[in-house]
């Protein structure tokens, strides 16, 4: 009853603080936060196993590396085979010559065109190629003008009217071409019969279209961004669903309709950007600022669709063998109708028969795989078939767009990449500073950084073609480090200063440092950019929000080795990284020291001779008091100040200190010793005692004060240092300088004592510890459990060691020193 009765009296009474509900919430949130995270890796997983993971590819991967263009297996001559032999041979020819042009321009534009490029390094809403045959027509008439000598000036006439409107064609990467000036230059006969005024016109023409363009830009930035966003919508709609047997022909039509949708806005921004970019490069005119980031946007649109097309490849794959084949059907049915209406026909002439044999031959070459080669022979075969009004007109306009959508769609892949190409920026890498600090500007969407590292990732393929250097690595080499250096200067580091400043403020908002009012200077959002996924360049991911981690954590622990008593402040800055910006911050690991940390035990070690002159030791108090000092206040130090010390540093260094101040006092009582066997010293000491043993009983045990007057006379008579001090007054200041030493001994260990006794104070019984490395292995823990064990059972055992070591320290000194 007397215990019980105890208990209820010394009962704490029960408070509430609030700190328990901060508690649970706290431990809520990072539950919640640890759910969230391992739910998506158990989705990623999941997915991983799921046999649908090859709807969706990933930008940066190509897992299979598909390819949609069907190849021929069999020859031409083998493709062109009707009863009519002439018609037969004439088709050959020119299938063989166009066969022949397109080998050619394929090995110049593999072989021949990246080398030169690289030499001294380190449109209308439905148009698709009629620029490009624009310049093949160009060509054409130079060629004809320069074999026949003969020149159409109505057609001369007409090529360079085109000139108004296509200033300007981009023929590969940076390489630009006026026809005004290709067609001036090479038919000067015909440029002489033109009136000036309308050659001078055309070339005003160039410079308004310049000027105009610069003031459309952002316009048609802001068109092309919403046409884009709502075909990539369309794209995923469309793609999503299942074919449904009842609509699979409509299903098809709107698959093959939002494909050549997509090639077309591709084929349009590509021009725009080339076209401005390299007439501004080529006629040496300076672009704004605001152009730079509008073609920039445009840069990132462009690589949208190249990215859409390639996430969605599997889709598209087997979508584009259904509308072929739908395709290849709607023309047969054409050229069925017409070569039924040629049969029907009574009149017989060699015209009609060849006519009707082009019709078989596009027929035969339609029945198999869309190639090259057979839509070739298909087209060829055409021009024939359409002579003698085979097909009526409203037959023949849906007939030519079929073959054109199956010509775009067999080489869906290959246009897609052809127009989606941005080799020419390797030329136009000085944008890309300027982009950066956009990107950085406005981190909401810095998602599209993505898109522009894609776009600087398609010139690696034409470099490896380079031949001015003993290897294209160095290239390669040359512009990855250009690139990132940029990427560092104009992104990472600005990005990690800007963190580190924000924290910094943060922390420190006690001291008013800055007005940091949202309302008043702006706020950024900089979280955006550790939400993006790793930017693969070359052979590496870029991983902003590793790089910035890594950032800080080498900044504050370099800062805090240099500072310890700040480890509080960066700690604190450490945490606040993760809980503001997610980054997941490296503990130091540092010995942290407090604010009232005082003199180092290492710095009183290395300086002992300099520490036990200039502080004196009060031995009741246990503490140290500076002599003097030009500062305002005195400098002490405690036992508490020793113990902070050497929990910084471990207990291993008091038996260090130790050591080293004894070597220390060693040296003091060798000059001690030889003070007191000088002869000098000696015969007055021995005169000395034997007058006090001789009148002891008459001076009550007490030495005469003028006895102690002349002793010191004596001393002086044998010689002062220049400050005016004896040999006595130093033996004084020896004596104090070796009690300095001794008290700091015994404070050290009075401090190791105080810290070992902090570190230990929850082991109940310090001469009963249980080895817990045997109960782990009895119990068959882990290899890591039993380790674990292991360090507590040497840490105990340092500990319990060091707290009974510190009172043999005198005891060793004695030792030393006896005779």
């Amino acid at each position: 009853m007397a215990v019980e009765t105890m208990t209820h009296d010394w009962e704490f009474d029960r408070f509430d603080d609030g700190s328990q509900k901060i508690h649970t919430e706290v431990q809520l949130k990072n539950y919640s936060k640890f759910l969230e995270e391992y739910t998506s890796q158990l989705r990623g997983i999941e997915e991983a196993l799921d046999d649908t993971i090859g709807d969706v590819w990933d930008f940066t991967l190509d897992p299979i590396a598909l390819k949609l263009l069907p190849y021929e297996q069999s020859s031409i001559l083998e493709l062109i085979k009707t009863d009519n032999k002439v018609l037969n041979k004439v088709i050959t020819v020119y299938a063989a010559l166009c066969s022949e042009v397109k080998k050619l321009k394929y090995e110049a534009e593999t072989k021949f065109y990246s080398g030169l490029l690289y030499y001294g390094e380190g449109g209308e809403p439905s148009e698709i190629d009629q620029r490009d045959k624009y310049s093949l027509i160009c060509g054409l008439f130079v060629l004809h003008f320069h074999i026949f000598r003969t020149v159409d000036k109505k057609l001369y006439k007409s090529l360079l009217d085109i000139c108004k409107k296509v200033p300007a064609i981009t023929l590969t990467a940076n390489i630009i071409w006026f026809p005004d000036t290709f067609l001036i230059n090479k038919v000067p006969a015909a440029a002489k019969l033109m009136d000036k005024k309308s050659l001078q016109s055309i070339r005003a023409q160039r410079d308004a279209y310049l000027l105009q363009r610069s003031q459309t830009l952002t316009k048609d930035v802001q068109s092309y961004y919403v046409f884009v966003a709502s075909w990539m919508m369309k794209m995923e709609s469309i793609l999503s669903k299942e074919h449904q047997n009842d609509k699979l022909t409509e299903d098809l039509n709107s698959r093959c309709n939002v494909f050549v949708q997509g090639v077309l806005y591709a084929y349009s921004i590509g021009t725009i950007i080339r076209t401005t970019m390299n007439m501004h490069m080529s006629m040496q005119r300076p672009m704004t600022k605001t152009s730079v980031k509008a073609l920039c946007r445009l840069v990132e649109l462009l690589k949208a669709v190249e990215h859409t097309f390639h996430r969605r490849s599997m889709v598209v794959a087997d979508s584009v063998s259904h509308i072929t084949q739908q395709l290849q059907s709607q023309a047969l049915n054409a050229i069925g109708v017409a070569k039924k209406r040629v049969i029907s026909d009574k009149k017989y002439s060699e015209q009609r028969l060849d006519v009707l044999s082009s019709l078989v031959l596009a027929e035969n070459a339609l029945n198999g795989p869309s190639t090259k080669e057979r839509l070739l022979v298909v087209f060829l075969a055409l021009c024939v078939g359409t002579q003698l009004k085979t097909f009526k007109d409203e037959e023949l306009l849906p007939l030519q767009l079929v073959l054109k959508k199956l010509e775009l769609i067999s080489e869906l892949r290959e246009r897609v990449k052809l127009q989606c190409d941005c080799s020419f920026l390797y030329w136009h890498r000085a944008v890309f500073p300027i982009y950066l600090d956009d990107v950085y500007d406005n981190a909401v969407d810095a998602a599209r950084i993505h898109y522009m590292f894609s776009a600087l990732r398609d010139s690696v393929p034409s470099m490896l073609h380079a031949k001015h250097m003993e290897s294209c690595d160095q290239l390669l080499e040359s512009y990855d480090k250009e690139i990132m250096d940029v990427f560092n200067e104009h992104l990472l580091d600005k990005l990690c200063k800007e963190i580190e400043k924000d924290l910094r403020l943060s922390v420190h908002t006690h001291l008013k440092l800055d007005d940091r009012n949202p309302f008043k200077v702006g706020m950024k959002d900089l979280a955006h950019f550790f939400s993006l996924k790793p930017i693969r360049f070359f052979n590496r991911f870029i991983h902003i929000k590793a790089y910035v981690t890594h950032y800080l954590d080498k900044t504050f622990y370099n800062l805090t080795t240099v500072a310890l008593h700040d480890w509080a402040t960066y700690s604190e800055m450490r945490n606040l990284a993760t809980q503001r910006y997610g980054l997941p911050m490296t503990e130091a690991h540092l010995p942290s020291q407090t604010l009232e940390q005082g003199l180092d035990v290492l710095e009183i070690m290395r300086n002992i001779h300099v520490f036990v002159s200039r502080y004196l030791y009060n031995l009741n108090n246990q503490i140290f008091i500076e002599k003097a000092s030009n500062n305002k206040h005195l400098n002490t130090i405690n036992i508490r100040h020793i113990a902070n010390s050497i929990r910084t540093h471990g207990t291993g260094i008091m038996n260090t200190t130790v050591n080293f101040t004894y070597q220390f006092l060693r040296k003091k009582f060798y000059i001690f010793s030889q003070f007191m066997y000088d002869e000098h010293i000696k015969s007055r000491l021995i005169k000395d005692i034997r007058f006090f043993r001789e009148t002891k009983d008459q001076s009550d045990q007490k030495y005469p004060f003028e006895r102690a007057e002349k002793f010191n006379r004596g001393i002086r008579k044998l010689g002062i240092t220049p400050d005016g001090q004896s040999y006595l007054d130093q033996f004084r200041q020896l004596i104090s300088h070796i009690g300095n030493a001794m008290g700091y001994v015994r404070m050290i260990r009075s401090g190791g004592l105080h810290c070992c006794s902090s570190a230990i104070r929850f082991v109940p019984d310090l001469e009963d510890i249980v080895n817990f490395e045997e109960l782990v292995k009895e119990e068959g823990l882990s290899e890591e459990t039993q380790r674990a064990a292991s360090v507590l059972d040497s840490v105990l055992g340092d500990l319990t060691s060091n707290s009974a070591e510190g009172t043999e320290y005198f005891k060793m000194l004695v030792a030393v020193f006896a005779p």
